[in-house]
This record gives structure tokens, C-alpha cells and sequence, in this order.
């Protein structure tokens, strides 16, 4: 590890160099790839010095304990000494965590699909509230929040809404909301007062670039209509919705949620391609089916991964067993503390595989 730590060191100093040199913002490509290149690589330099420095405290607390005659002195030398001890400890477990490989996609903005499973109206309205529960959760952290796609039902429900987060690393965060959710709760069309659950089905994509998918255009057929629904003024009389068919997989993608036929179109091509990245990122974690057993965030989809129980207030995460007592603040998008639970949860399993692939 330590080795792997030197070259580290080495190598960001060569990056601090080279964005240095004269005219290096000249060419932004280059300039944007070391830019990012430093940028991952500080938070480990900065953890590495401060365990080296905590390493030669160490040995100079040592050095002064040998020659430190005064019982006074060699207390407060003690004490230093146990402190960097601590330190050191802390700082190797951080850096090891650090130095996990990290997720390509983490640094994307995510499409996140919503959809309504088994318990009909009930289902759909839960699937709004969770909706905006991420929107004040993304809102919360200062991200933009664009509603691609949305089929609504008349009582403020929705059978399915789909929408773009963009924001500085949101995937490495939202990628821990996919999978099944579960609620529990009396219906407010329920006359008997009994509870139901009922299910809902969140799927996060990375969203992909023109890099990331190629799309054929022979594979495409694209076709243009007038709007139905509710879209505001004026959204209903120009042939402003695009629908675009993929021949290769069948999926269907419906854009009407802007005025602009140019925006409709971008928006479906831009879902799209995240729905094709996201299957060939889907065929790769089958193909390591033991790796994404012991992955938090990138597990089966129809996995039940969480229950909001509302008559007892509570909010369970399965996957890690983590119950917390304030649904009213979760619903309302306070939900860093179960994402915090779940990254510690995904790094402790993935240090563990590594300690015994060592």
C-alpha cells in the first residue's frame, strides 16, 4: 500500500508541475484531464502527509521519552505519543479506503425512474411522495433537479415519473436508492383503516455521454406528435412530443415535457442512452455476480431494499439493517444519514474482499 502511496505522491507532484507550466490552459482538453487528475488524487496526498507526519511525531515522542528524565515531561510525551498512535490508525484506514477502486460513473449526473408496483392508486401516490422526496434531497445539496418524463394519475399520484440530477457526484450517492421501497400505511381511501403495503421500483442510471453509447441511426425510428395532457399553455398545439422507438432492445421513449420539439428530442436521445449504458453496466454485474453480492450501491434491482412503515414512524434499510424513527424528516428529503450508512456498509465490504483477495 505504502508503495502504492509513494508513486501517488510522485505523480501529483508531476501534476502540480505540469499546471504550472506556461500556456497549459491553452489546450482544454489536456488542461481539464490534469485538473481532474489532481483533483482526485488530493484528498490522498493530503491524508498520506498527515500520516506521515503523525508517523515521525511518533518516533521523535519516542526519542524525547529515552532522554526525558522529568515525570512531569514524559506524561505530556505519553500522552502526545498516544495521540499520534491514534492518528495513524485513523489515517490507515481512511487511506486504505481511499484507495479502493473507484466507480466510473461516480462523478455523473443520474437519471433516476420512478414506477409504481403492487398496490394499485395507493402505489402511485407513494411514488410521488418518494419523487419529491428526492427532489428536496437534491434541492438540499444544490442540484438541479429536470422531470424528463411523467405519467400522472388524477389524485396527485404518479404511475411513473422520470428525471435528471445533475450535480457534482451524484451518483456516487443516489446510486444507493435503486431497488425495490416498500410502504406501509393506512390507504386514505381505506374506509376499514387497515394497512397495505405497497411497492414502488427505483432504478438509478449514470447518465451517459455520446462516448459512453453509440446509437445507430438505422436503429432508430423517431417520431414526432402533438403533446396530450397537462403541459401548460400553448405545449398542446404544436408537434412538439418526440417518441423515440430503439429497434435493437424495444424500448420506447416519450419526451413531452418541453415546448421545444429540439429539447423533447434531446431529452428522449439523452434517456435513451443512459437506459443502453445502463443495460451493458447491468450485464457486466451479472457477469461478476460475486463482486456485486458484496456491492451496497449496485445490487439487483428487484431487491427489497428499504420499508417506510408510517404507523410507527419508522424507516428501514435492509440491506444494512439500519431502522430510524423519523419518517416525516426522511419523506421530507432528510436522507444523508441512510446514503451515509450505506457508503460505510458498501467500503467495509469492499475492504474486506480485498484484505482476503491479498
Amino acid at each position: 500500500m505504502f508503495d502504492k502511496l509513494e508513486d501517488l505522491l510522485i505523480r501529483y507532484e508531476e501534476l502540480m508541475s505540469e499546471l504550472g507550466e506556461p500556456g497549459v490552459a491553452d489546450d482544454q482538453a489536456r488542461f481539464k484531464r490534469l485538473m481532474k487528475e489532481q483533483s482526485d488524487l488530493a484528498p490522498i496526498v493530503e491524508a498520506y502527509s498527515k500520516y506521515k507526519k503523525s508517523r515521525k511525531d511518533i518516533e521523535d515522542s519516542l526519542e524525547m521519552l529515552e532522554a526525558e528524565s522529568d515525570e512531569e515531561m514524559r506524561e505530556m510525551l505519553k500522552e502526545e505519543l498516544a495521540a499520534s498512535r491514534d492518528d495513524v490508525q485513523k489515517l490507515e484506514e481512511k487511506l486504505k479506503i481511499l484507495l479502493l477502486p473507484k466507480d466510473p460513473n461516480d462523478d455523473k449526473n443520474v437519471i433516476v425512474e420512478i414506477r409504481a408496483g403492487a398496490g394499485g392508486d395507493e402505489a402511485a401516490l407513494f411514488a410521488a411522495e418518494i419523487y419529491r422526496m428526492y427532489v428536496h434531497y437534491a434541492e438540499g445539496r444544490g442540484w438541479k433537479v429536470e422531470t424528463m418524463e411523467v405519467d400522472e394519475i388524477g389524485i396527485g399520484g404518479m404511475k411513473a415519473v422520470t428525471f435528471m440530477i445533475t450535480g457534482q457526484g451524484a451518483y456516487s450517492v443516489m446510486k444507493y436508492e435503486s431497488g425495490v421501497h416498500r410502504v406501509q400505511r393506512v390507504p386514505e381511501t381505506e374506509s376499514g383503516g387497515r394497512i397495505h403495503t405497497s411497492t414502488i421500483s427505483v432504478a438509478v442510471m449514470p447518465e451517459a455521454e455520446e462516448v459512453d453509447v453509440v446509437i445507430d441511426e438505422k436503429d432508430i425510428r423517431i417520431d414526432v406528435m402533438r403533446a396530450s395532457g397537462n403541459g401548460g399553455q400553448c405545449v398542446n398545439t404544436t408537434d412538439s412530443a418526440v417518441r423515440l422507438t430503439h429497434y435493437p432492445t424495444g424500448i420506447v421513449i416519450y419526451s413531452q415535457t418541453e415546448k421545444s420539439q429540439l429539447q423533447n428530442k434531446a431529452k428522449a436521445f439523452a434517456l435513451l442512452r443512459a437506459k443502453l449504458y445502463d443495460i451493458e453496466q447491468q450485464k457486466a454485474h451479472d457477469a461478476e455476480a460475486q463482486l456485486r453480492k458484496s456491492q451496497i450501491g449496485t445490487g439487483d434491482r428487484s431487491e427489497k431494499i428499504r420499508t417506510y412503515n408510517f404507523p410507527q414512524g419508522r424507516v428501514t434499510d435492509h440491506r444494512i439493517g439500519l431502522t430510524l424513527y423519523k419518517l416525516d424528516k426522511v419523506m421530507n428529503g432528510d436522507i444523508q444519514e441512510i446514503i451515509d450508512a450505506c457508503i460505510a456498509a458498501d467500503q467495509a465490504a469492499k475492504l474486506l474482499k480485498m484484505d482476503k483477495d491479498q
